[in-house]
C-alpha cells in the first residue's frame, strides 16, 4: 500500500535561514485546534488566494480549524522579514495580517496573481522574497549577529558587547527587527533549543540544561508561559497526532 504523502513538508530556501513549507488540509471536517509555539521567526503564508504575514508572536498563536486550509509559505529567519516588508516587526507582533493591508493593493493584485498562476505557489513565493532582498538589501549584519548569539545561548550582555550596541541600541533595533526586546527572543530560541533536544530523546531535565535553563522546573515554566502547555501534554499530543509540528511552528527557527 503507497505511503500516504506527508501533509506538512518544508526543505531550506536559497534565502539565507529561510524554510520554504507547504501544508495541505486533511479532507472531511476540520480537525481540531492547533497551538503554534512562538519560534522568533516571521512567515509570509499564501492561502485562500491571499498572502497572510504571520507576525512574531510572544506566546502560542491558536490556529482554529476554520482557519487550518491548505498554504504554501516561506518561514523568514529573525530580522528578514521586517527588511523585506519595510515594516518594523514589532507593528505585527502576536498578529496576522493581510499583506494588502500593508501594502498598496495594485502591488499586492500584481503579486497574487503571479503566484496563482504558478505552478509551485511555495517557490513563487521564494522567488518574490529572493527579489526583494536583492532590491531592498540583506538585515543589518548586527542584528543577525544577535540573533545568532542569542540561537547559540550566548547571554544578551554578552551578544551585545560582541554586536558593539549598548543596551539601548539592543532594545531598540530588536524591537525593529525581532518585533520584541532580546531578552524575549533569547527565552523564545531558549525554549526551541530544549524542545528540539527532547525531540532527539534527551530527557526533559537533561534537554533544559543543555538549552541554558537552570533546571527542568525553569523549562517547565518556560513551556507554560511562552506555549501555555506543560511538556508532557505537548509531546503527548504531537505523538498522538500524525502531522508534523507546522503552521508556523517549524522544528527550524533560526
Amino acid at each position: 500500500m503507497p505511503q500516504e504523502r506527508p501533509r506538512y513538508q518544508e526543505r531550506p530556501s536559497r534565502l539565507p535561514g529561510a524554510v520554504v513549507w507547504t501544508w495541505d488540509a486533511p479532507e472531511g471536517p476540520p480537525p481540531a485546534p492547533r497551538s503554534v509555539l512562538p519560534d522568533g521567526c516571521m512567515d509570509l503564508i499564501w492561502t485562500g488566494g491571499r498572502i497572510v504575514v504571520a507576525g512574531p508572536d510572544t506566546h502560542a498563536f491558536q490556529v482554529e480549524p476554520q482557519n487550518r486550509a491548505s498554504c504554501a509559505a516561506i518561514r523568514l529567519a529573525p530580522g528578514t522579514a521586517p527588511v523585506l516588508l519595510g515594516v518594523p516587526a514589532h507593528e505585527l507582533r502576536d498578529h496576522r495580517a493581510d499583506l494588502a493591508d500593508l501594502w498598496p493593493s495594485a502591488t499586492v493584485r500584481r503579486l497574487t496573481d503571479r503566484i496563482d498562476e504558478a505552478s509551485d505557489p511555495a517557490a513563487a513565493l521564494e522567488y518574490f522574497a529572493l527579489d526583494r532582498i536583492a532590491d531592498t538589501g540583506p538585515p543589518d549584519p548586527r542584528t543577525v549577529a544577535v540573533a545568532e548569539g542569542l540561537r547559540r545561548g550566548r547571554t544578551v550582555a554578552a551578544t551585545a558587547a560582541e554586536a558593539g550596541l549598548g543596551a539601548r541600541q539592543l532594545h531598540r533595533r530588536s524591537l525593529a527587527a525581532f518585533g520584541y526586546g532580546p531578552k524575549t527572543l533569547a527565552r523564545i530560541l531558549r525554549l526551541q533549543r530544549a524542545l528540539e533536544l527532547i525531540r532527539t530523546g534527551l530527557p526533559y531535565a537533561e534537554a533544559a540544561c543543555a538549552a541554558g535553563c537552570t533546571d527542568q522546573a525553569h523549562l517547565a515554566r518556560e513551556m507554560r508561559d511562552l506555549a501555555g502547555t506543560t511538556l508532557g501534554a505537548y509531546f503527548g499530543a504531537a505523538a498522538a497526532n500524525s502531522e508534523t509540528p507546522h503552521p508556523s511552528g517549524s522544528r527550524t527557527t533560526a
